[in-house]
Order: structure tokens, then sequence, then C-alpha cells
């Protein structure tokens, strides 16, 4: 784990803590921003607690948090977290690790039922203990059960590759549904992250009445394993995670024995279900798509503007006239009486009528009050009402986008005209020469580039110095035949531990493009792996370098480095940085990404092809790519095939 992670990790404890003992509620909002931050961050944080100021220039940390992370790298100790720690048993933190179960849901179990751990929560459910609890029926207790089976399944975040398809099939389904108008999936999925929780899937029908049949459609799925909640507009299942297109790759360092990406037998993901009328649309995508700190700083700019923001949509506040005119009698000879009592009695001015304080206590939501929302049909349209232009999911993580004056255009899938990393069987592809060109060109890319391993990749058939030249001739050989898209001859070349090139430069030189990637001693302390990648980089005929930690998700954390470093070299020597579209793999992380961004760097977004299928994976880098910020211009994929020869030639 790296220094940043270990930060990050001990902020997030010190705000789960601080809910459980029920701390004020922006105490622990403080410390989760500043876990975020950290977490975000491109640069070695200990280098950052060199220089308090440094620390407070970085937005979510203040004076405090600031303390706590310089003496979390001098000590190796946070002493809030410890004395914190010592209030709470272990195993009511544990508890919270329980889908669904929250910091006040465990605060309570703790202290009014004494229960301190998991195995004595599964006993207390058993043994009926949980039914006189405020807040938990026996739905909510079945839900807890199903969620601590999870578990202890070793239940973890799934995949974006894996997640990605079944929310998609679920919205295929749904839309076909009778007085189904709408079906769109929500959450962090939508945001693109690399991982997900669950899915959220949306649905608009026609009339409320018919929410029932359309449910019931959605628990009836052919994927879905268990329901958890059946309701007519909420409902909440588990769905099997099998028989997914890509769950197999021909990459030697992805899959296992078997072949397989990813071990997801036996396993499901919760799936949820949301049915809401169509003028709510917009709010509700919103809302559902997240993230809960973008959520936040959205409802507190609605607060500002004397507004309520909700699921449902953006709504007058309670004593403005929309709300006011809802809770009246709408004839005008009942507001002349009104009027005139108040004019006529000071005293009446300050004791409101009956009818009128019973309004102003109404604590239902706005939307069962029959307030006329100002905004919600459309995202656009409550973005607008805010002051703000549209913001792209991917970027709604409070990380500075409400600064933005316009929309951003963030590069697309139909921008990538060029697959700059793609492997053969030469090395460990499934596709010949002429093969995968003629793929590239059927999926419309102006250029291809063949970069098969290097020779010290010998499990992936790494080609040696001869085999390589006979390769190049053998790429020149394929330019004949197939027309329509020019084939690179290139290389995936290895980084070796000390950062010199599995070829020399002699050989290098022959080449039209290399990706040099780091494939072996992963495990590197944080400064070797920097200065093994900066002289990757200093290499003047490396064109891309390949994903560059070498992180699998969810399997592998791969290398550490000072990305801070790694993008200022990057961004000097012209060296675009990897984001490899392989979902196991989205590396550069999205935010390496935007550190990259931010120092000027170009980014290759790849898909690193070892058959057919994987040129499929593209989307999942476009999605990381966008959470970066990266636009179209920056992206050496997107270019025309005369600026990316261009580009390539001048590094010759």
């Amino acid at each position: 784990m790296s220094l940043n992670d270990a930060v990050a990790q001990r902020l997030a404890m010190i705000a789960k803590l601080q809910d459980l003992l029920g701390f004020d509620r922006f105490r622990a909002i403080s410390n989760e921003r500043a876990s975020r931050a950290v977490e975000g961050l491109s640069v070695d944080v200990a280098e950052l607690a060199k220089d308090k100021k440094r620390l407070l220039d970085i937005d979510g940390i203040g004076p405090k948090i600031a303390d706590k992370i310089i003496e979390f790298v001098e000590t190796g100790r946070m002493s809030e977290l410890d004395e914190l720690s010592q209030q709470v048993p272990a195993g009511v933190v544990k508890m919270m690790e329980i889908p669904g179960l929250g910091p006040k849901t465990a605060s309570l179990l703790w202290k009014t039922k004494g229960i301190d751990s998991v195995p004595r929560l599964k006993q207390a459910i058993e043994q009926g203990e949980l039914l006189d609890v405020p807040r938990l029926g026996e739905k909510s207790i079945a839900r807890l059960r199903e969620s601590i089976e999870l578990v202890e399944q070793g239940q973890k975040r799934v995949p974006l590759g894996i997640a990605l398809p079944i929310a998609e099939e679920f919205v295929r389904a749904m839309e076909r549904v009778p007085h189904v108008k709408r079906a769109a999936y929500a959450g962090s999925l939508r945001r693109g992250k690399d991982t997900i929780g669950d899915i959220d899937i949306l649905v608009c029908v026609d009339d409320l009445a018919h929410a029932g049949p359309v449910a019931e459609a959605f628990r009836a799925q052919p994927r879905v394993t268990h329901v958890l909640v059946a309701g007519d507009t909420r409902s909440s299942v588990r769905a099997a995670i099998r028989n997914l297109h890509g769950a197999v790759s021909a990459d030697a360092d992805i899959r296992t024995k078997g072949g397989e990406v990813e071990d997801v037998a036996g396993h499901s993901i919760q799936v949820d279900l949301r049915l809401l009328p169509i003028e709510s649309w917009g709010a509700a995508l919103m809302y559902f798509t997240g993230s809960k700190e973008h959520n936040i700083r959205l409802r507190e700019r609605a607060l500002k503007r004397g507004c309520t923001l909700t699921d449902y949509g953006l709504f007058p506040e309670d004593d403005a006239p929309a709300k006011d005119t809802a809770a009246e009698p709408k004839s005008s000879k009942s507001k002349s009486k009104s009027k005139g009592s108040a004019k006529a009695s000071p005293k009446a001015a300050k004791t409101p009528p009956p009818k009128k304080a019973a309004a102003q206590t109404d604590d239902r939501p706005p939307h069962e009050r029959g307030v006329k929302p100002i905004a919600g049909k459309t995202e656009e349209e409550v973005y607008h009402a805010l002051g703000l232009p549209y913001i792209p999911p991917e970027i709604r993580e409070d990380r500075s986008e409400l600064d933005l004056t316009e929309t951003p255009r963030l590069v697309e899938l139909g921008d990538i005209q060029a697959e700059l990393h793609a492997h053969t069987t030469a090395s460990d592809g499934a596709l010949s020469i002429e093969e995968l060109a003629r793929e590239a060109h059927r999926r419309g890319f102006h250029t291809i580039a063949v970069t098969d391993h290097s020779k010290s990749s010998a499990i992936a058939g790494g080609l040696t110095v001869d085999r390589l030249l006979e390769h190049i001739d053998a790429v020149h050989a394929a330019r004949a035949k197939v027309k329509g898209i020019h084939i690179l001859e290139g290389s995936e070349v290895d980084i070796l531990a000390d950062g010199t090139l599995d070829y020399d430069g002699k050989t290098l030189a022959k080449l039209d493009i290399v990706v040099a990637s780091p494939h072996t001693a992963l495990k590197q302390d944080p400064e070797a792996a920097t200065k093994r990648l900066l002289k990757a980089i200093s290499n003047p005929h490396v064109h891309i370098l390949g994903h560059p930690t070498g992180r699998l998700v969810n399997r592998r954390p791969g290398l550490s480095p000072d990305m801070g470093q790694i993008v200022r070299a990057a961004a000097e020597h012209r060296v675009a940085l990897e984001i490899n579209a392989h979902w196991m793999r989205l590396d550069l992380r999205d935010t390496h990404t935007k550190a990259a961004i931010d120092a000027g760097c170009l980014i290759a977004i790849d898909c690193d092809v070892h058959a057919r299928e994987d040129f499929d994976n593209l989307r999942y880098g476009v999605l990381t790519a966008r959470r970066g910020w990266v636009t179209r211009e920056r992206c050496v994929n997107a270019w025309d095939q005369a600026k990316l020869l261009a580009f390539l030639k001048s590094k010759r």
C-alpha cells in the first residue's frame, strides 16, 4: 500500500468513527473530503508534508487535517484515530462493511443491543433480537442477513467491464416492457468508475399506475437469482455474473490458468430498480448518478438560490410563492379574506391562521405537497436552473467541475481513429498481422500498430532481435495486401527493473512506434519505480509509456511511482501516457490521467489487442479518459493520420 493510500484510509476511518460516535456530521464530511483529495493526489504526500502550505493548497485539506497528515508521515500514527478507535470495538467498525449497514444503525445496534461484531449480529438476527429495533422491520432484517452472507462469501466490487454489460442487458430488457418510456443505468457505473458496488437502473413509465407490472418484469429477468426487495416503485435483486462477453483473454499477463480474466464463478451483483414519473427523469438521473460529493455541492448551490434539490426536481423553498399557493385555497375570495384579516389584526400577523401553520409544518417532500418544480425533466434543465453548464457524468466527483463556465468537449468513442498497441500470433495474440489489420479497418481505424512483445517476455512469446527483424518484413508484406489502413511496425518493449529497454537503440530505431511497458518487478518501492519509469521516458525512441503502473484491477496493485515526476517528464519528452483500455487494467487510472492532463501530457487510449473482441474494450478506456478530463486534442489516437505519423516521426 502506498503512503497516499494509507493516509486516505485513515482519514476515511476517522470519518466513519465520528459518524458512529455521533460527532457533528460536518466534521466527518471534512475528513471524507480530505481522504478523497489525498487518494487522488498524483504526488507522494510525504513530499507535500515537508511544507504545510503545500498541503493547505489542496482543496479539501484544512489546517487540522494537514496536521494529521504531517503527524502520520513523521510518526506512522494519527493520534486522533487512535483515540477514536479506543472508544469503539473493532467489531463494530467491521459491521459497517456490511452493505446497507451505516454508522447510525451500527451505533444503534451497539448501544442498545450490545452487538459489537458480525458474528454477534448474525446471532441476534437468528434469535429475533432485532425485531424491536427502530427502523429495522422484517424486510430490513432479511436484507441484512443477505448482505452478511455476501460479505462472508468474499463479495467484492465488480470491475467496470463486468458490471456494464449486465446493466445494459437490464436496460434493454426494461425498454421492451409495455408502458416503459425511458430506461438507463446510473450510479458509479454511469460515471465510469473502474469498479462498481451495485447497479442502479432507472425507469420512467407513462403512468405510475402501471408500475407494478413493470417492476414484476424487472424481477423476472433471467439473470436474477434472489429478490431482495419487491415493491411497485422500488425493487432490488441479485443478478448472476455469468456468460459475459470478454470474460476470457489471450493476454498472458491477465488471464488465469483457465484463460478467464476474472474469477466470477458463483458471484452476483445487486441491481436496484427505481420507477419514476417522466417529469422527474432528469433530476432523478442526476441524483442517482452522483457522486454523493457532487450532489452535496449541488444541493448547497440550490439552497443559496432559495431552492431545494431532490430526486424529483428543483423546487422553490418552503416559504416561496409556489408552496404558499399550493397550501392556500385557490379562490380569489379566500385570498382576499386572508389578506384582510392580516391587516385588521397585528396579532393575527404574528400568529398565522391554523391552516397556514399546518402548511408550514408539513414535512412531506415538496413533490408530495403539490409544489411545482422549477426544473426536473432533463439534467441540462436542472444544471441550467442552477446557473451551471451541463456537467458530463464522468467528472461529477467534486473535483472543481462546478467551476466550469461551459461544458467541456471530452474525448468520445467516435473520436478514436487508431489503435497503437496490438499483438499478433508472433507473440501472444490470436490474430495474424493481416487479420488484425482487416479487423481494425472494419472498425473504421486509419492506423493499426503491430506491437508484439520483446524478448524478455518469454511467457508471452517475446521476439528475439532476429525474430523482430523478420516480423518487420512480415508487416511490410501485409501492407501490400491490406488496403485502406496504415500498418505500423512496432514493439511493446519491456522496461527492465533498472529502467533500460529490452532492445538496444539500433534495433528500436528500425521501428515506427515503440510502446515501453513494465511487466516484471511490479513490487518495487516507489523511489525505484519512479527512477525506472523516468529512465524509460527519457529514452529518445519511446513514443508511448504503456500501462505505466502494471496494475490489475482487484488483483494486483502494481507500481506506486511518484506520478507528479512521471507526468512532468512525459510532458517534457512528449511521450504519450497510455490508458490501457482493458477493463482489468485501466492503467493509467482516472486520477493519474487527470494529473497528466494538468501537466500538459499527451494521452494514448489503447486496447492492447490480443484477440478480435479486445477492440470492444475501447469504451472502458474512453470512460477512464473522460474521468481524467481528456479532450480530443490531447489524445493521439484521435488525431488524423497525417498528424499522428508526424508525431511518431518526430522522435526518429
